[in-house]
């Protein structure tokens, strides 16, 4: 267990649903026992087109001004609550600034919100599919209705087996906080079921799809049925077996498809 706590780094748009990110990056951080970074990038070309250079100046003055007041909007509401948040800001190139952030602050957990019109296209350019390529950590897709409670038993299930969890440094943190069994899905191919290691102390009941075209689909009616209220998927994918059928195509899917907030692994050593 880790003694020293977990850096959970919030990247926002500053949208509405940001208050909901935060909601589940709270609990999260409850749980497992993390420390929350706030981090929001504005593009100079939002801010000046078509205007003089002197005016410019001004107008990137004055959105210093107007992004940190809403930045503070929506972190006092934790700041409330004794959650203390270290937040900052950027002008410039979204995805330098965040691969610049994330290399010198190196957090653990990185928290995307998702925009139900286009869930992977976030703060105007891609932004999960960029940090899921630069972050080497976990990365959580916080859902913009559905809500973690840290004082309510979670329902959690995990996709990708499950022999990888145990290896997760907070896994004990987070266990404390879960309804068990655990839920773990697997996807197979051909009807080819293989079992794992059975030495896990993790409990579990295991439910296998077969893949087909509607693999995720069926994934994702059976979550909502069932009442998960979080998911972790390993997109460690030297860790699975050949003849699994979950492919790192499928973590597109999964993210859009899924409406429970997700935490994916993305170890990539």
């Amino acid at each position: 267990m880790k003694n020293n706590k977990y850096k959970i780094l919030v990247l926002s748009d500053l949208k509405d649903a940001t208050n909901n990110v935060l909601k589940n990056t709270a609990s999260l951080s409850k749980m497992i026992n993390g420390e929350i970074s706030f981090f929001h990038v504005k593009k100079p070309t939002d801010i000046i087109e078509r205007e003089s250079q002197l005016s410019a100046f001004r107008t990137i003055n004055e959105n210093h001004t107007t992004v940190k007041k809403r930045i503070e909007h929506f972190v006092g509401s934790l700041k409330d609550q004794g959650i203390p948040v270290d937040f900052s800001y950027a002008f410039g190139n979204v995805k330098n600034e965040i691969e610049n952030y994330i290399a010198k602050n190196k957090p653990d957990i990185i928290v995307l919100g998702k925009r139900n019109s286009n869930p992977v296209n976030l703060m105007g350019d891609n932004i999960t599919d960029f940090v899921l390529k630069v972050h080497n950590g976990f990365v959580m897709i916080a859902d913009s209705e559905n809500i973690l409670e840290a004082d309510k038993s979670l329902s959690v299930g995990l996709l990708n087996g499950k022999e990888w969890f145990k290896n997760v440094s907070f896994s004990e943190n987070l266990l404390k906080y879960v309804k068990t069994p655990i839920k773990s899905f697997r996807v197979v191919n051909n009807n080819v079921v293989t079992e794992e290691n059975k030495q896990s102390d993790i409990k579990t009941v295991e439910y296998v799809f077969e893949r087909n075209d509607n693999t995720i689909q069926n994934l994702s009616n059976y979550l909502s049925k069932s009442n998960v209220n979080l998911l972790l998927v390993d997109s460690n994918f030297k860790n699975t077996n050949p003849k699994e059928g979950l492919k790192p195509s499928d973590i597109k899917s999964v993210i859009n498809q899924l409406n429970i907030p997700l935490l994916i692994s993305n170890n990539k050593i």
